[in-house]
């Protein structure tokens, strides 16, 4: 089952800004072949933080206006929102540990700042 959602740009507010919990959003690319790497480890994030972080993605070819409005320079890029939020960015495929510390953080922590 796949637990990580597409959104489109019209979807964006609905599930990114206007969601009860925090959510990672990745910023990809089909072309992109860290994107297709990160792909299967965003899948078990999803379903490991099932409930207290939400995963969309959004592919940066055909959603062109998501990535300028948060100025997404490379891919893949997945961008932290907590309560409606940017709280932070990471660009390329951050190490497994640093990855569940920031999301361990992001779905612990109510307000503020992602990792500070």
């Amino acid at each position: 089952m796949q637990r990580v959602q597409s959104v489109t740009a019209a979807e964006f507010s609905r599930e990114v800004l206007f969601s009860p919990v925090p959510v990672v959003v990745d910023v990809y690319a089909d072309w992109c072949g860290p994107c297709r790497a990160l792909a299967p480890l965003l899948e078990k994030l999803a379903e490991r933080y099932a409930g207290a972080v939400k995963f969309v993605k959004v592919n940066l070819d055909e959603e062109p206006e998501v990535a300028e409005v948060y100025r997404v320079e490379a891919v893949p890029t997945l961008l932290f929102f907590r309560n409606g939020q940017f709280a932070d960015r990471v660009t390329g495929i951050p190490p497994a540990q640093a990855m569940l510390a920031k999301l361990d953080d992001l779905a612990r922590r109510p307000e503020g700042p992602v990792g500070r």
